[in-house]
């Protein structure tokens, strides 16, 4: 059995730990809140916004921008995982960077080159080891704003017209709530078509149908980045409040544990003194 002090010194450690994690776990639910009420307050737009571009597919397939549209042979893929710039949230940012890699085994990618444009500095740190990471835009979570996502998408946009990639996929955690965020994979070019939609008709386009399709489809697409910066956001927190509440949990739990046995050994020495001091009295006494 380990002696007392060590016993203390565990205590402490343990103490000091619980109050980090607890302090940690509410710095994220206060942060959590504001980043929730972001992407709350945007989903309605952003799901608007998919569904008039969902319409204009026919249109933009015949547009200046048609090119955003256009099914390749698939040879160059570009995959943007999108992480966080700081750990301590559980498997936040593992779930992401595996399903990127895993991408690499699917079928319809089968003959493709990889390359990544990462987002967040865990991401990063793990897939630059061993991949082509063509740009790291880490520095958007120092500041999220819109201005940022719309010039890492123009360049994506470039990127995606000049042919140099054929497809272009976004993974990250989708923010459902605290304890639960989804890791999900979602096609950024070419645009898709999705099942059941139907094309507009009997509209009056102003200032012209074209102008409104070129200038829809670039904001359509940076608008869908940013969402899932901000749902990524949120799910960051959501996780590290939910791991750090774990985390106290456990040191509590283990606490309790250290003070049982530390009383169980001070109990222990307390007799051994006493037995100590009754033997030596018998002793003189014989």
């Amino acid at each position: 059995m380990p002696n007392l002090k060590e016993i203390r010194n565990r205590i402490s450690s343990v103490t000091s730990t619980m109050k980090i994690t607890s302090a940690m776990k509410m710095v994220s639910a206060a942060k959590l809140k504001k980043a929730q009420d972001a992407v709350t307050a945007m989903r309605p737009y952003s799901e608007k916004l998919g569904e008039l571009m969902s319409s204009f597919y026919e249109i933009i397939s015949t547009s200046s921008v048609s090119q955003l549209s256009e099914k390749r042979d698939i040879k160059n893929v570009l995959l943007i995982p999108i992480c966080s710039n700081k750990g301590l949230c559980g498997a936040f940012n593992s779930n992401v960077i595996k399903k990127a890699i895993s991408l690499k085994n699917e079928p319809d990618f089968s003959k493709a080159k990889f390359s990544f444009l990462i987002i967040g500095k865990k991401a990063n740190d793990i897939i630059s080891k061993t991949e082509n990471v063509i740009s790291n835009h880490s520095d958007i979570f120092e500041n999220i704003n819109y201005d940022d996502t719309a010039s890492a998408v123009d360049s994506i946009i470039e990127l995606f017209s000049n042919g140099k990639f054929d497809h272009v996929e976004l993974i990250y955690n989708t923010f459902k709530n605290a304890a639960n965020q989804t890791t999900i994979t979602e096609q950024f070019l070419p645009i898709s078509k999705p099942e059941g939609t139907e094309a507009l008709s009997d509209y009056i386009f102003e200032p012209s149908m074209e102008k409104i399709v070129s200038d829809l489809v670039p904001k359509s697409l940076k608008i869908q980045l940013y969402k899932a910066i901000r749902d990524s956001f949120a799910g960051e927190h959501g996780a590290r409040m939910t791991a750090m509440h774990k985390a106290t949990d456990n040191a509590s739990e283990l606490k309790s544990e250290l003070v049982l046995t530390y009383n169980k050994a001070r109990q222990a020495a307390i007799t051994n003194e006493i037995l100590e001091i009754v033997s030596g009295a018998e002793a003189l006494n014989g």
